[in-house]
C-alpha cells in the first residue's frame, strides 16, 4: 500500500521542536523526510528529557521517520551540499534566525535557483519581519504574548505556562498544513514560494473570538481556572476514591442532563440556565451540586453513570492511565515500535487514521548523522569526496 506522501522529499534543517515535529507529521504520512544537523552540535531536542543507556527517549518521537545527515551548513562546501540536496527535493523547513540562511548564501532567492519548485517553510518565533524578528525565542514565549498564559491558572493566582511545547506543537501543525497548501499550489502554478511562519501566531488563533470581544465590548476575559466562561458545569471534580474526573457541559442538553443526574432538575427551569453564558455566572451553585453528587461515589461509579446519562465526563489520567484505557487500545493510539538501541520502544502513533493509504511509524528517531553517506551519496558525492568533507568537519 502506498503511503500518501510517498514520493515527497522534505530535508528538515531545524532545529528543537517546531520545525522538527511538522517534518515527522509530514514523514509519518510516507514523507522521505532528510534530517539535517551540525556534525559536533547535534539538535539540541537531543538532549531533552530522560534517557535511557545514554539514548534519548524524547528523540525516538521526535526523529521518527527521518533520515539523519550531518552537515555544516556555514561553510561553503556544506551549503554546497545543501543546494544540491534541495534540486532534488519538494520542501526545506529552517528555524534559524531571520538573516542566518542569507548569510550562508542559502536564502530562499538562492534555493529557488537550485529548484524553482521548491516549498520554504521559515519557522521563527516572531517572523522574518517586523521590530522583533531578530530577537532569539521559544514556545514559551509564544504562551506568553499571545494571551494563553494570561488566561491560564486560577483567579488568584499567576499566569501559568504550560510544561510541555503547546505553542510549538500548534505552530508544528500549522506549518505542516502550510507546507500542504504551498505544495498543492506548486502543483499548480509549477512554482515553488516561501512560508512565513511566525509561532506567536497560532496559538492566537486558537483562542477564541476574545480581540473581536475586546474590539466590539473592550471585553477582557479573565483567568478561571478549570472553568469556563462560555458554559457551566465545566470543572474537574475528585471522587469518592480520590482521583479526579473532567465534565463539561458545551451544549445545553448535556448540561441539563448533567443536572439532572446529580439530583438538581430544578436547575433546569431557571431562567439563567438557558444559556452558557449565563450558566456560567451561576458557575459556584453548579459547581457545588456535581461536585458532591460526585465526591459521594467512586470513579467507575460516576463514570458508568454519566455514560448511562449520556453526559460528558473523563478520568483525569497521567500517562499510565493512557496506557491502560481500552479506547485508546481500541483506536491504536500508542503503538510499540522496534529500535536498534531500545529493542520494543512504545510511543504515540500518527494523529490519524485514513482508511486508504494511511500513515505508519516506520523507524523511530536514528543517532546522530546515521545516514550520512548514504544520503549525500544520493545526490552523486562519492565515497573520496565524503573522507575529504569529513576530514575539513564538512559532514
Amino acid at each position: 500500500m502506498t503511503a500518501p506522501l510517498e514520493g515527497l522529499r522534505v530535508l528538515d534543517v531545524s532545529t528543537l521542536f517546531a520545525g522538527p515535529i511538522a517534518a515527522t507529521f509530514l514523514g509519518d504520512f510516507g514523507a522521505d523526510v532528510i534530517k539535517v544537523e551540525h556534525p559536533t552540535k547535534p539538535d539540541a531536542a537531543r538532549g531533552h528529557g530522560p534517557s535511557k543507556d545514554g539514548v534519548n527517549l524524547w528523540w525516538k518521537t521526535l526523529g521518527r521517520n527521518k533520515r539523519t545527515v550531518t552537515v555544516n551548513l556555514g561553510t561553503p562546501e556544506g551549503a554546497e551540499l545543501l543546494l544540491r540536496l534541495a534540486a532534488d527535493a519538494d520542501v526545506l523547513i529552517e528555524n534559524f534566525r531571520p538573516g542566518t540562511l542569507e548569510r550562508w548564501g542559502l536564502g530562499p532567492d538562492r534555493l529557488h535557483e537550485a529548484n524553482p519548485r521548491l516549498v520554504v517553510a521559515r519557522v521563527t518565533a516572531f517572523g522574518q519581519t517586523g521590530p522583533y524578528s531578530g530577537r532569539p525565542g521559544f514556545g514559551s514565549l509564544a504562551e506568553a504574548m499571545s494571551g494563553f498564559a494570561a488566561l491560564t491558572g486560577q483567579p488568584d493566582g499567576p499566569p501559568t505556562l504550560p510544561p510541555f511545547g503547546l505553542a510549538d506543537g500548534i505552530a508544528a501543525l500549522a506549518t505542516a498544513y502550510a507546507v500542504m497548501v504551498a505544495l498543492r499550489s506548486a502543483d499548480r502554478d509549477g512554482a515553488g514560494q516561501v512560508i512565513d511562519l511566525a509561532i506567536i501566531e497560532p496559538i492566537l488563533m486558537l483562542l477564541g473570538g476574545q480581540i473581536t470581544a475586546y474590539d466590539q465590548l473592550g471585553v477582557l476575559q479573565p483567568r478561571s481556572g478549570n472553568r469556563s466562561v462560555n458554559n457551566a458545569p465545566r470543572n474537574v471534580y475528585k471522587t469518592g476514591d480520590g482521583a479526579w474526573v473532567a465534565v463539561s457541559t458545551s451544549s445545553q442538553s448535556i448540561a441539563e442532563r448533567v443536572v439532572r443526574l446529580v439530583g438538581r432538575a430544578d436547575l433546569v427551569a431557571e431562567p439563567w440556565f438557558a444559556s452558557g453564558h449565563t450558566r456560567a455566572e451561576h458557575a459556584d451553585e453548579l459547581d457545588d451540586a456535581v461536585a458532591a453528587w460526585i465526591g459521594a461515589r467512586p470513579t467507575a461509579e460516576v463514570v458508568a453513570a454519566f455514560e448511562d446519562a449520556q453526559a460528558a465526563v473523563a478520568p483525569v489520567y497521567d500517562v499510565r492511565g493512557v496506557l491502560a484505557d481500552p479506547q485508546y487500545r481500541a483506536i491504536g493510539t500508542v503503538q510499540t515500535v522496534e529500535d536498534d538501541e531500545l529493542g520494543p520502544v512504545k510511543m504515540q502513533n500518527v494523529l490519524f487514521r485514513l482508511s486508504g493509504t494511511p500513515g505508519a511509524i516506520r523507524w523511530p528517531g536514528r543517532r546522530h548523522g546515521q545516514d550520512t553517506d548514504e544520503v549525500l551519496a544520493e545526490v552523486g558525492v562519492t565515497r573520496e569526496q565524503l573522507e575529504r568533507l569529513r576530514e575539513k568537519g564538512v559532514v
